[in-house]
């Protein structure tokens, strides 16, 4: 399973509206701070990174689309064909 269907897949287990790729989460008011935090929690455990301080920068995690670009730049450009082989659906 590729990043953005990982990632797609926990915001439809914890967020109760439909969330287009590009919406803005905050922005729609759809999360809070705590959920924030949740979503750090969940980038860190799902793929095995460290987001550092300077990267809590809310345009790495305002949508699905960004928060896939991030998650993709931290692990690299093989990091979706490597996903596939870890967790085959």
């Amino acid at each position: 399973m590729d990043v953005e269907t990982r990632i797609k897949r926990y915001f439809s287990k914890t967020v109760a509206e439909e969330i287009r790729d590009d919406d803005d989460i905050f922005e729609l008011g759809v999360v809070n701070s705590l959920f924030a935090i949740q979503l750090v929690v969940f980038v860190e455990n799902e793929f095995s990174i460290t987001v550092e301080r300077v990267e809590l920068d809310i345009n790495n995690f305002c949508s699905i689309a960004a928060l896939t670009g991030y998650v993709r730049g931290k692990l690299g450009s093989a990091a979706d064909l490597e996903l596939q082989d870890e967790h085959p659906d």
